[in-house]
């Protein structure tokens, strides 16, 4: 009953399944790694403090990584250019960041944004920074880069004014080395309002989450839908050969040389 699961047609279903469903359960149980990975990462994010921990001296937590994003950093130095991040939003409000470069005592240039005012990015509303030399205390924030959330990464930007905060739009603005990071005050003064500190790239539950859980329940669905295609063939075949052994399938009619033979023989 059973033989046909030997033939060259069986044999080659069979290493297909054999192989399909242990891909199909790895791919699977990798893409559902990643999702709980994910979800780690925005826990221990949504956990963490930064505010509650002490200052660190800036270059201690560079390069900016899951860790050290929103932590607390200290530099000193004194103020430099003063430009303005337009179209930036803070609680459902839209307005610009005041950003002014920290020329530090290491030589280097730090982006720093100051604060938030609402309305049109002017330069006019814009406070002066400090004059001479300050101690400046903020959250970590990684360089953004034009494919960051909310950034104005089309260019086309009046001067003074600044699209994308990161070392690679204000290197050829600034003489100096830049820092491959920037800093958000978390105490502004003048009227302007703190800029919240933002979460690490890839640590929130986003689409990309939520794509490697869908990913992980299609790979599942694969391996079973392989399994049940195995099993109905397998009972058709089965089928097939009990209604033959049982009479109930038709004899296959002769072919016609067969026919023709028999027929001049008589």
């Amino acid at each position: 009953m059973h033989r046909f699961l030997l033939t060259p047609r069986w044999w080659g279903i069979n290493v297909f399944v054999a192989l399909a469903i242990p891909f199909c359960l790895f791919m699977g149980t990798w893409q559902l790694g990643r999702f709980e990975d994910r979800v780690g990462d925005h826990r221990e994010a949504t956990d963490r403090r930064p505010d509650e921990q002490a200052a660190a001296p800036l270059d201690s937590l560079l390069p900016v990584d899951k860790k050290t994003s929103g932590r607390l950093a200290s530099a000193a130095g004194v103020y430099g250019e003063q430009l303005l991040v337009p179209e930036r939003d803070l609680e459902g409000r839209n307005g610009f960041y005041v950003l002014n470069l920290l020329k530090t005592d290491s030589g280097k240039a730090l982006p720093v944004v100051r604060g938030w005012l609402p309305g049109d990015a002017d330069a006019a509303k814009a406070p002066a920074a400090p004059g001479g030399r300050v101690e400046v205390t903020g959250a970590l924030q990684a360089s953004e880069n034009s494919g960051t959330k909310g950034v104005h990464a089309q260019g086309g930007l009046p001067a003074g004014q600044l699209g994308v905060i990161g070392a690679a739009t204000l290197v050829n603005l600034v003489p100096e080395p830049l820092y491959d990071a920037w800093l958000t005050v978390r105490t502004p003064s003048d009227g302007m309002l703190a800029v919240p500190a933002k979460a690490p790239d890839n640590t929130g539950l986003d689409l990309k989450a939520f794509q490697n859980l869908g990913y992980t329940g299609e790979w599942f669905v694969f391996a079973a839908f392989v399994l049940f295609m195995w099993f109905r063939f397998y009972r058709r075949e089965v089928e097939t050969l009990r209604d033959a052994q049982a009479g109930l399938v038709p004899e296959r009619p002769r072919p016609a040389a067969t026919a023709s033979t028999a027929s001049s023989g008589e």
